[in-house]
Order: C-alpha cells, then structure tokens, then sequence
C-alpha cells in the first residue's frame, strides 16, 4: 500500500494518460483537411467498380452486396474515393480482429491460457468461466492495459505514414521495427508481417492472400457475434444451442463492473 496522497497523485496521473490516449485514438477518425481541396490530396483509384470486381472474385455467389449504398458516399465531404478507402481498411481491420477474438474465444471456452500467473499476487488465470465472465474477472488495470496498447496502436496506424484515405497501402500497418520504422525504441516485430512472409511473395500470390484475409474476416465477424448471442441469448443461435455457456453481463460494456476510472 502507499499513502494516500500519493495514491491520488499516481490515480490521477494514470487517468490523464488513459485520457490523452483515449482522445489520441478518437482524433484519428477525423478527417484530414489540408490547405488544398481534400479532393485534391487524395491519389487512390478505388472506386465502386473496383469493389464490385473484387466482390466477385471473393464470393462468386454473393457478389457485391451493399444494400445501404455506402459506396457511393463521400464521408466528411471527402472524396468517394476517399471513403471507398475507408470503408475497406475498416472491414479488413474488423475481420482481423473478428479472427483474433473468434480464435481466443475458442481457446478460453477450453481452458487454454498462458503458462505463467495472471497477476503478480500469483492468481491464476479461470478456468471455469466462459470467456466473457474471464475478461469480467482480470483486474481493472489489466483492461486499462490493453486498452492503451490498443490505443497506442490506433495512433501509429493513423498518423504515421501515408494514410490510406489518401493513397496509403490498404491493409498494410506502419512498420514498428527495422530501418522503416521512426519509432526511437526498438521493437523485435512488425504487427504487419512480423516474419517477413508476405515480402517473400509475388503480387499476385499476395493479391490472393488478401481475398482470403477478407473472407476468412467476414465468417470471423458472424462467428464471434453468433457465441455472443448465443451466450447472451441461449437458443439464439441453433448450431451453438448447448455449446455456448450462458452469460448474464454485457459484453459490450467491458468495464460495466468496475468503470470507476472518471468516477462514471
């Protein structure tokens, strides 16, 4: 324990970090307006054609499916090009973390965790909890954690680079390590390709590459939200009917039990 002076000083430092970054992550979904005529600043050749070929070649049953005509918008009174590019680096970045949580819910519904303790006290990670009710049990400064990383990575993305909405690689994420990176501290891996694999390919092989990436993300996004109805609404979903534990939280509120960070 320490004093109680000091523990308002560190609880306050703390909550203007976690508010700094928190505004950090938010300010990147604004839109860049430079000097000139956004219109005129962005160099991407996507356009609702493009989206339409390569819907058929990711689904040839589906084809293109948009049935509130997002496509064909201009988000911020930027260009339809622009936010075309938006609009597919947000579903790749969804899918990927669909995959990430559809794998790990898989993996906490079995009791698979790592290795070493959960705290520093020596807690060890539940086992019998469904994963909802785990991510409920971990420490409140746990979630704070993963949330600045989280926080942290959105940052990187957006601000370092050439943006995606304005002729960046869509899907590709700034380089953390190597002589690409500007980051001062060294980092052992890339978040993109961490083993340089993709490097390695042809165009074409990393063209197929990311057709499979869109697919697999698309089942990943029904997969996790069908053990979440499931789980919040047992029979909802007649294939997980008995495979899915019940859980009586909200799991879109992850800090419903203990969001006491800004006294809410």
């Amino acid at each position: 324990s320490c004093r109680p002076s000091l523990c308002d000083k560190v609880i306050t430092m703390f909550r203007t970090i976690v508010l700094a970054l928190a505004l950090v992550g938010a300010s990147a979904f604004a839109p860049v307006r430079p000097a000139a005529s956004p219109r005129a600043a962005v160099v991407v050749s996507e356009t609702k054609s493009d989206l339409v070929e390569l819907a058929g070649k990711c689904n040839p049953a589906v084809k293109f499916f948009d049935p509130l005509n997002l496509a064909e918008q201009e988000f911020w009174g930027d260009s339809n090009e622009a936010t075309i590019a938006f609009l597919r680096y947000s579903e790749i970045k969804h899918g990927r973390i669909a995959m990430f949580a559809f794998v790990g819910y898989c993996a906490q519904a079995n009791g698979i965790h790592w290795p070493w303790a959960m705290t520093k006290a020596g807690d060890a990670f539940p086992t019998d909890l469904s994963p909802p009710e785990q991510w409920d049990a971990i420490p409140e400064a746990a979630k704070w954690q993963i949330f600045m990383v989280i926080a942290f990575l959105e940052f990187w993305n957006e601000s370092t680079g050439t943006h995606y909405m304005r002729g960046g690689k869509i899907g590709a994420f700034p380089a953390l390590s190597g002589e690409d990176s500007p980051l001062p501290h060294p980092v052992p891996f890339n978040l993109y390709d961490p083993f340089g694999l993709s490097a390695k390919k042809s165009e074409e092989a990393k063209a197929r590459g990311l057709k499979i990436e869109i697919n697999n993300g698309r089942l990943a996004q029904i997969g996790i939200m069908a053990f979440l109805a499931e789980a919040k609404v047992p029979g909802s979903v007649p294939l997980l009917a008995g495979c899915v534990k019940p859980y009586d939280g909200d799991s879109m509120a992850p800090f419903l039990s203990n969001f006491d960070m800004f006294n809410l």
